[in-house]
């Protein structure tokens, strides 16, 4: 009966892998954003399957791991379909290798005067779209060295550049698999939890099929934890740095570690809640401060090394400024931030996000520098669980939030109890429907639809559920 039942869940995942295989192939080389229902069809078709295979296949890690990569493959041929991104970091790379430094050039500095100063030049600057196109990059310099390497193996080819930029994807999604199971292992949780992150169409589309180099962060990211799991914060100080310099978003986990190294993970839960009353202890804790500031100090040293190359006064000009922009100018499927300037129409009758935009974040600063002083930080899964709820803050928080901003809190969450950014994968496609417009205006109706999905099953699991495992808040 255990074979017969074996070989029945065999051929429904085997089957379930080749339709699945068919669908990612229609979503990369048939789809148009704009198509909302095909979009959103082949979407919830994708994800209802990838449950059910993670389902069928809780103790068969190699077949879930071939048919992960197998998905990813599919795309390798597929110009991106729902961002335009790519274009930009072709061009960056491509003006590296002509002796530029990007971040003191826009584009449209060049084409508006009719200069080309790269191949493609034109193309590129067509693919970006102008609001691309006006603005000074923004990516740190191991997204830029990977711009880099597409533009020495893909001189005059925009598909040939971005089958690069995607293998460079793929191989870093490699590496999350590799040291997210082996942290998982470490931290006695079942290893096939790293496929809601793996396996997850969100991933796969967004990441592999769109070219966002999130994946090339979290990469660095999960191999940091590890390495801080083991007591190696000197490397995990290094690899942190390289996380931070693909992605500036790691930078807001910093403060979280005041409480890991002056509670040393050693110590028992009993010692630790002791510790104020304990003189040993006290000597441990303050014994702990000297290597904090030398895990800091690693990280910005690595930081600004990384940085060095592309550094002038102009550069700092104008990176603050395109930084600042995603706070200031731009807004995309955001939840408070929504509410708050609705507020602000009532009151004032304009849109107030100059100040908005400038009050949200401060208001993520203080929740941030809470969890790290008011909060235990002595267990990595603690560590973890209020990294989740940092970004999270973050983001609900935020004035634009575009859907693969979500890839962070996802991967994150496996080493946590909390399930609600899986949800959030699930249910952030529909945010794409402000595409089925020529002006891309978005339905806020829409967006409340995601962010109340969102938002209850976050209320339930952090304030209703009652947890039968060790708690991580304190």
């Amino acid at each position: 009966m255990l074979n017969t039942s074996l070989l029945k869940n065999s051929k429904t995942s085997i089957l379930l892998a080749v339709i699945s295989g068919f669908l990612y192939g229609v979503f990369a080389y048939s789809l148009a954003r704009t198509d909302y229902i095909k979009l959103i069809s082949l979407f919830g078709i994708l994800f209802f399957f990838f449950y059910k295979l993670i389902q069928l296949n809780k103790n068969n890690f190699k077949f879930l791991v071939l048919i992960a990569f197998l998905f990813r493959f599919i795309f390798l041929l597929a110009i991106p379909n729902l961002s335009q991104d790519f274009y930009r970091f072709i061009w960056d790379g491509r003006m590296i290798l002509e002796g530029y430094n990007p971040y003191l050039y826009t584009p449209e500095s060049f084409i508006s005067r009719g200069e080309f100063p790269i191949n493609q030049a034109q193309e590129l600057y067509i693919g970006m779209q102008q609001l691309n196109a006006s603005h000074f990059t923004n990516y740190p310099p191991i997204n830029q060295l990977c711009f880099i390497i597409a533009g020495l193996f893909a001189k005059k080819s925009i598909i040939g550049s971005a089958m690069v930029l995607r293998l460079l994807i793929i191989a870093a999604d490699f590496g999350t698999l590799y040291f997210g199971k082996k942290l998982l292992e470490k931290l006695n949780i079942s290893v096939n939890t790293i496929f809601w992150y793996v396996l997850n169409p969100f991933i796969i589309i967004e990441l592999t099929g769109n070219l966002h180099f999130e994946s090339v962060m979290i990469f660095f990211l999960v191999w940091s934890f590890y390495l801080i799991h083991l007591g190696k914060w000197k490397w995990a100080a290094i690899v942190f740095a390289c996380s931070i310099s693909t992605k500036l978003v790691p930078l807001m986990f910093l403060p979280l570690f005041f409480k890991w190294f002056r509670v040393p993970i050693s110590l028992s839960k009993s010692q630790i809640d002791n510790i104020t009353t304990n003189k040993k202890l006290k000597t441990s804790v303050f014994n702990g401060m000297p290597q904090l500031i030398a895990f800091y100090t690693i990280i910005g040293a690595t930081t600004l090394l990384l940085f060095a190359p592309f550094f002038s006064l102009e550069f700092i000009n104008n990176y603050s400024k395109t930084v600042g922009l995603w706070f200031g100018n731009f807004e995309f499927n955001a939840s408070i931030y929504y509410i708050a300037r609705e507020i602000g129409y009532w009151f004032r009758g304009w849109n107030e996000i100059a100040i908005i935009g400038k009050l949200l974040p401060a208001i993520v600063f203080v929740f941030i520098l809470f969890l790290s002083f008011f909060k235990r930080n002595a267990t990595t899964k603690q560590l973890t669980t209020h990294m989740l709820f940092a970004f999270s803050f973050y983001l609900f928080m935020s004035t634009t939030v575009h859907p693969w901003y979500i890839a962070t809190v996802l991967i994150i969450s496996v080493f946590t109890n909390y399930k609600f950014p899986l949800v959030w994968s699930g249910i952030v496609i529909i945010s794409y429907l402000a595409y089925a417009n020529s002006s891309h205006t978005e339905n806020l109706w829409i967006i409340g639809l995601e962010y109340l999905v969102v938002y209850s099953v976050f209320i339930w699991e952090v304030f209703i559920k009652k947890r039968q495992h060790d708690q991580v808040l304190v």
